[in-house]
């Protein structure tokens, strides 16, 4: 530790102490920065919540307080109280910059993780990605760690392809960065992934790179036990294992890498047959578990004491550690046990009741049937005289009853035929009613959607015309011939409505191709700048998916024209494995959403209602004199 962090702590401790207030945040900041280095959550805690509200802004509110409390938490792992924290920034998160939206998204990527909902973390570092992009800092470490992020998840997945390829990026990105020990732990990380796919030459290739960068001294010590159990198992080199297992070991190797260590060279011992030796091996691995409880690894040590002990003829000390191991093993098994026989013995007993009852039901039927025996003489002779006077009375009856029925058919038969004949003359009519409206409400969405896009691109180049016309800052010509050419275009998708082919463009050329078009028209009125940026679209989508895209963001960008006063607009579409995110953002004038009647017009009504038919999700981000992001998210395979 460095002298100026003593003394920071020196001060601070002082502080703590006497319940002072803290006015020096440099201090502050390098204390916060040596706690949780040093993994001393209470004390970072103690000193978080003592800061007097007169020195928190918003910077220092975020930066300082609410993400190091996250921190600490999820270093502690009480992840009710990261929730806490996630719930109190989300009060307030229109406020934040991109910077700290981008660590709030980080931090909720964290969370969703732990609590296992790997879908909502993808979520999350996808936002925080994107908040990181719109950061003008762009703190190049922030994204490594997101990329580290998305590789840890799909490492939980079992996604191999998915987690080597963001653990790549992640390689990518620190290097970039040119921060030593991001790119030593990728590399880090690039071995273990190599050694648990069974790969122990790219395992060892990536273990000793990463040794060549500087590493924390316990994740170094953690490498080199690494590379000694492949020398191990894969290669049964005991002399190299023994080497890089033995230089592992120093003042601060963690007590799990040490149990590791010395169970592997147990292991070479074994080989050697020298029990003696691996007995003292497997002692101060388990010597060291006790301080730092490793299960699987202590089952595995008193099962080969057991058995070492039997080859050294030590039957007591042998069934010591048999026992030893079957207590372990006992109280992580002993749970289900318990309900297991439990379930057998409720499972006994109920089927011996049944038996009992079965038993007395079979004593009841015998007595009951010789007491009934003679009854049963009588009823049946009295019943056979009844049944054929009631018998002659119903085939009498029923005869009567048919002749009648036949009649009443035969009237309800007609009623069914002059109703029937009612209701096809109805349904016809509310068909051809119904085909009206919905050839009424296509004519109008297309006006709406594909006119109205090219006439208020229209009106920009004729305002353009008025605007400059004695200034003549650029060839009037030019613009006078695309002017000339987009009311040919809005002649010919009249025409088009007219003939029902809806589909334009993106039938022939494509979704991404028929936006740039659309974004480069706009652009050349030189009023708007319009740009397009696209991610993972490989390959074309499904026709009537792409119109509903083209259709969705022709409307975007109609009412940024119309209402926004904006001069530039950026459109983000990305599509993902599973779902396609679009992103329209503008730096104009802003709205209030909750303040729009959606009942009037067809405009982020109209959107909103495609978009639920998409079955996917409609965000509106915006504040007044800081422009607007529009952000819709729907899946893929169920369009």
């Amino acid at each position: 530790m460095s002298k100026y962090a003593i003394f920071c702590l020196l001060i601070l401790n002082s502080f703590l102490i006497s319940s002072q207030e803290v006015n020096d945040l440099q201090i502050v900041k390098d204390s916060l920065e040596i706690f949780i280095k040093n993994r001393e959550t209470d004390k970072a805690l103690l000193l978080l919540k003592s800061i007097p509200e007169t020195l928190q802004n918003e910077d220092f509110r975020y930066d300082i307080i609410h993400k190091n409390i996250f921190y600490c938490y999820y270093l502690q792992k009480k992840y009710d109280s990261c929730k806490s924290i996630l719930d109190i920034v989300k009060l307030y998160k229109n406020a934040l910059s991109p910077k700290h939206l981008s660590n709030y998204y980080l931090n909720n990527a964290y969370y969703f993780k732990e609590k296992n909902n790997l879908d909502s973390s993808v979520y999350y570092y996808t936002k925080s990605l994107h908040f990181f992009e719109r950061d003008t800092s762009k703190n190049i470490t922030e994204r490594a760690n997101i990329y580290a992020g998305l590789a840890s998840v799909y490492s939980q997945t079992k996604n191999s392809k998915k987690h080597l390829f963001y653990l790549k990026r992640y390689l990518n990105e620190a290097k970039k960065s040119k921060n030593d020990y991001k790119i030593g732990a990728a590399l880090n990380n690039l071995g273990v992934f190599y050694d648990k796919n069974q790969n122990p030459e790219k395992a060892l290739f990536y273990f000793k790179k990463s040794l060549k960068f500087k590493l924390r001294n316990t994740n170094r010590n953690s490498v080199l036990q690494n590379i000694g159990s492949i020398y191990l198992n894969y290669y049964n080199n005991s002399d190299s294992a023994s080497y890089y297992n033995k230089k592992a070991i120093n003042e601060f190797t963690s007590n799990r890498t040490l149990a590791h260590i010395h169970y592997d060279l147990s292991v070479i011992e074994k080989r050697r047959k020298n029990y003696q030796k691996e007995n003292t091996e497997l002692l101060e691995a388990l010597s060291k578990l006790k301080t730092d409880p490793f299960v699987e690894l202590e089952l595995s040590i008193y099962k080969n004491l057991y058995l070492n002990f039997v080859r050294l003829n030590s039957i007591d000390r042998s069934v010591f550690y048999l026992k030893k191991y079957d207590s372990l093993n006992e109280k992580f098994t002993n749970d289900n046990l318990i309900r297991k026989t439990e379930e057998i013995e409720t499972q006994y007993q109920v089927e011996k009741k049944e038996v009992q009852i079965e038993n007395l039901k079979h004593l009841n039927t015998i007595a009951s049937e010789k007491a009934k025996a003679k009854q049963n003489q009588i009823i049946a002779l009295t019943v056979f005289i009844i049944l054929g006077f009631t018998t002659t009375y119903l085939i009498l009856k029923n005869s009567r009853k048919k002749r009648l029925l036949a009649e009443q058919e035969k009237d309800l038969e007609q009623q069914k035929n002059l109703t029937l004949l009612k209701e096809q003359e109805i349904t016809a009519i509310n068909a051809m009613i119904d085909g009206q409206e919905k050839e009424r409400i296509r004519i109008a969405e297309d006006l709406h959607d594909n006119i109205g896009s090219v006439l208020a691109t229209l009106k920009l180049h004729f305002e353009n015309l008025q605007l400059n016309r004695d200034k003549k800052q650029f060839d009037q010509d030019v613009l006078f011939q695309k002017t000339e050419t987009l009311i040919d275009e809005a002649y010919l998708k009249i025409r088009s409505i007219a003939h029902a082919k809806n589909s334009g463009v993106i039938a022939n050329q494509g979704l991404l191709v028929a936006v740039k078009l659309m974004a480069e028209k706009i652009s050349s009125a030189n009023k708007i700048q319009i740009n397009v940026i696209d991610f993972g679209l490989n390959n074309r989508l499904e026709n009537s998916l792409e119109i509903a895209l083209f259709r969705i963001i022709q409307e975007l960008v109609t009412n940024v024209i119309k209402h926004a006063k904006a001069t530039e607009v950026n459109i983000n579409i990305s599509q993902f494995d599973d779902h396609i995110n679009l992103i329209v953002e503008d730096n104009g004038i802003g709205f209030n959403y909750n303040a729009i009647d959606h009942s009037q017009g067809m405009g982020l009504g109209s959107i909103e209602k495609r978009v639920d038919h998409l079955e996917g999700s409609f965000e509106i981000d915006s504040t007044t004199n800081k422009g607007t992001s529009i952000i819709i998210d729907f899946p893929i395979n169920n369009t």
